[in-house]
């Protein structure tokens, strides 16, 4: 039998579902607790010491059998645009609505609709950065991707003037960001986000960020809430090209819902709706009446100060241990569950990011090789080994327990 069917290409599996189908190979199975999986994009989904209870049942009215609107249910819309204004823009006049919000089934179903609306374009986007940009910036012809390599010798530092040259040098007319980044963990905040904003206002490109782990963030001012977002720096709502992506997947610990959406300016959000009507249909109707609830303000508070809670101490212990087997970090992570670390120091095979991640799966245990985080959509850049290819993403989203289990794994492969 041929490897391909008559008119269909090979479509490669991006970085945590090729870990995932190695790991099934061996006998990984997501319900057997001696399995830890380090490459998991998902936190854990349990109860949190202080945070709201879980939701476990939804009731689901007659109506709600149906079709839901493209753009989402309207409550939604209206409870999401709220929210920001709450949380990021009190006190300024322009303020979001429903119309600002557009409801999809999921983060990379917010993210196509957007890559299928661009135009005749350049967009940049960073390396390392999330790996399934790299078929997401593929599929669609009509713009060209433009990669930017941030160093790690710098922290993977970018200023707002490192991006106006970028704007303005290759002609950029959007650029597409985790931020926090997936998986570096750097996040732009502060009077340096509001400069990005401002440089894009002026100079009339587009941001597109991925907000979806904006609530891990790991350092703050005393009393105020330890979250981030662009959202806070828009002058106008409808006019600054900003488009955010969030949703209940990380920052709800939700992501069996599929309930995202992206917010910017009304007229995005129109061509947005537009390009889902044929690409995914909409989300699920039941599930979107039932997050409602969740996005009340107290809600959101009660959950971000338990998720920082519980996730910091996780980081903060994965660090220190796996520095002590030799791994390096170029920067601790400001946010996300993720830390980004270089294994060329220990010894053969295990100084290589894919070399470590077979060795590990050996012991029950999954990580993410470096090298799918080098963005590379249609491999236009020459193959002449990746930058990142020395370096391992780890996961603290799992619990405690596995983390611990994990690393007390890795200590004996290293030991070997």
């Amino acid at each position: 039998m041929s490897e391909n069917v008559a008119g269909f290409r090979a479509v490669p599996r991006t970085g945590v579902i090729y870990v995932t189908s190695e790991a099934v190979k061996r006998g990984f199975d997501p319900a057997d607790p001696e399995w830890c999986n380090l490459g998991q994009g998902q936190p854990e989904t349990g109860e949190l010491p202080g945070a709201p209870p879980r939701v476990h049942a939804i009731d689901i009215a007659v109506d709600d059998q149906e079709y839901a609107p493209i753009a989402g249910v309207w409550e939604l819309r209206a409870a999401i645009a709220e929210l920001y204004n709450h949380l990021y823009r009190r006190g300024l006049k322009s303020q979001y609505s429903a119309e600002n919000v557009c409801v999809s089934g999921g983060g990379r179903a917010a993210l196509t609709r957007a890559a299928a609306s661009l135009g005749h374009i350049n967009l940049g986007h960073f390396l390392p950065d999330y790996t399934a940009y790299e078929e997401l910036l593929d599929i669609f012809k009509a713009f060209t991707a433009i990669p930017i390599l941030l160093e790690g010798e710098r922290g993977y530092a970018f200023s707002a003037d490192d991006l106006r040259r970028e704007i303005t040098g290759r002609g950029l007319s959007a650029l597409l960001l985790s931020n926090p980044c997936n998986p570096t963990g750097k996040l732009v905040e502060g009077e340096e986000l509001s400069r990005w904003v401002a440089a894009a206002r002026e100079l009339d490109c587009a941001l597109l960020l991925d907000e979806f782990y904006s609530h891990y963030v790991y350092r703050g001012r005393p009393g105020v809430l330890p979250i981030e977002s662009a959202a806070r720096y828009v002058e106008d709502v409808d006019r600054d090209p900003v488009l955010i992506f969030d949703g209940l997947t990380k920052n709800w610990r939700y992501p069996g819902w599929r309930v995202t959406w992206a917010i910017g300016p009304r007229q995005v959000i129109d061509t947005l709706a537009s390009a889902g009507s044929f690409l995914d249909g909409g989300g699920s109707k039941p599930l979107q009446r039932a997050a409602v609830p969740l996005l009340s303000e107290a809600h959101v508070i009660a959950e971000t100060h338990a998720i920082q809670a519980t996730f910091r101490d996780k980081r903060d212990r994965m660090l220190s241990r796996l520095e002590r087997l030799g791994v390096r970090f170029d920067r601790v992570p400001d946010g996300t569950f993720y830390a980004w670390g270089s294994v060329a120091e220990l010894p053969p095979p295990l100084n290589d990011g894919m070399g470590f991640f077979r060795a590990a799966l050996e012991h029950k245990v999954i990580t993410v090789p470096g090298e799918f985080f080098d963005v590379n959509p249609g491999k236009r850049r020459a193959s002449r080994g990746s930058r990142f290819r020395q370096h391992v993403r780890f996961s603290f989203g799992p619990s405690l327990a596995t983390v611990e289990k994990a690393l007390d794994r890795l200590e004996t492969l290293v030991g070997r």
